[in-house]
């Protein structure tokens, strides 16, 4: 029995094409008539269309309708390049953000049900508050100093910046892939992190596929539209200043968080090569180069024309990306990209009884419950051994 073709728009299929993000060439491979079904001479069947589904990472039901549907950002989107706005996302960035919506719900109804209090600082700031005066408070709040940071690894500094702000009560996620699928990386050119504001649930997320240096000062921008109680997708690269006034704001923040002027002043040591000072400096505040030239020109330490000849020259450098501080286990990998705060509170609502198995495998990304139980055990809670009912 010949096997139903089903009549697919092939507008819809190259527009899954292009939302993957895969080589074309990979995709050719692997379906050998995708281009006779995109030129509209063939149609594929129905468990082919599965297979090409789940390949791009789109519904199957997608392909029914009558032509691409539109999938805007579901949060405000601040990227932009040479001040233009971004086109439109991928798949994987689509994917990501929707996850952490979906844990930012559930972590909200567990806050309510637990009687907790509004966090005091989510929209505490406003665009007209002085950006050193913000990024003091939330030094502040979080206890996170340059004492914290100055003879930690990169990865050490990365991961008591998190740790505190987790403390504080933001869900911190930081991950280089959509879920826990490490075939599906996430690209630092898309977009390197995104906030979502909520008195209960604020949630960080940190494209971790970036350096080390872009992850810190991903994060404190991050935090700053926290405070600014503003949801948002960044794209906070410090190559540009941005030209919206919030993500211009933000990044303002972000370098008096992690670069003071008075400790610029204090361990700049004037009269040294540049290249080396540079360097210095970064490793010192645990930042990138560039943030650290633009906050010398701020403070007044370098001349205009100075900072754009250092500049340049650093920009036509090769990346030298900082060097974290080893592998991690699975189970910190787990839990670093769901959120420590959100990991703990999941698994202990559901071997509680209180939550079902469900959400936790699917909000978790992790399939066999003896992982989860271990997860739940590295991260302090007992292990249960009964089985779900």
């Amino acid at each position: 029995m010949t096997s139903p073709r089903i009549n697919v728009k092939p507008a819809t299929l190259r527009w899954a094409c292009e939302r993957s993000r895969i080589d074309p060439t990979l995709l050719a491979r692997r379906f050998k008539r995708l281009s006779a079904w995109e030129s509209g001479e063939k149609k594929p069947t129905l468990k082919q269309l599965e297979a090409f589904a789940k390949a791009t990472h789109t519904a199957i039901g997608y392909y029914f309708g009558p032509g691409p549907p539109k999938e805007p950002v579901s949060i405000t989107d601040f990227r932009t390049i040479a001040n233009t706005p971004v086109g439109k996302p991928s798949g994987d960035l689509l994917d990501t953000v929707y996850l952490c919506q979906r844990r930012q719900d559930w972590y909200q109804e567990f806050m309510r049900q637990e009687g907790e209090p509004p966090l005091p600082f989510v929209g505490s700031a406003t665009l007209a508050d002085p950006t050193e005066e913000v990024a003091a408070d939330i030094r502040e709040t979080l206890g996170f100093g340059l004492e914290q940071r100055q003879l930690a690894t990169w990865t050490g500094a990365l991961h008591c910046f998190t740790d505190r702000a987790d403390a504080a009560g933001i869900l911190v996620m930081v991950s280089g892939v959509v879920g826990n699928n490490n075939r599906r990386k996430l690209d630092p050119a898309e977009f390197r992190g995104f906030a979502l504001a909520d008195p209960f649930a604020p949630v960080v997320f940190v494209n971790g596929a970036d350096s080390k240096a872009a992850q810190m000062f991903t994060f404190a921008h991050e935090l700053a539209h926290i405070w600014l109680g503003e949801t948002g997708l960044s794209d906070s690269e410090v190559r540009e200043v941005p030209s919206h006034r919030t993500e211009r704001w933000c990044s303002e923040v972000a370098a008096d968080l992690l670069v003071p002027f008075a400790a610029l002043r204090k361990e700049h040591r004037s009269g040294a090569e540049m290249h080396c000072e540079l360097r210095r400096l970064a490793r010192h505040f645990k930042v990138c180069t560039l943030v650290v030239l633009r906050r010398m020109r701020d403070a007044g330490l370098l001349r205009p024309d100075e900072c754009q000849a250092a500049y340049e020259e650093q920009l036509a450098r090769p990346h030298e990306p900082a060097k974290g501080g080893g592998s991690s286990s699975f189970y910190s990998t787990v839990s670093t990209r769901a959120s420590k705060r959100f990991a703990i509170a999941i698994l202990a609502k559901t071997f509680a009884g209180e939550s079902s198995y469900t959400d936790m495998f699917r909000l978790l990304g992790v399939r066999r419950l003896e992982s989860l139980r271990r997860l739940g055990h590295s991260l302090g809670l007992p292990i249960m051994r009964e089985a779900p009912p």
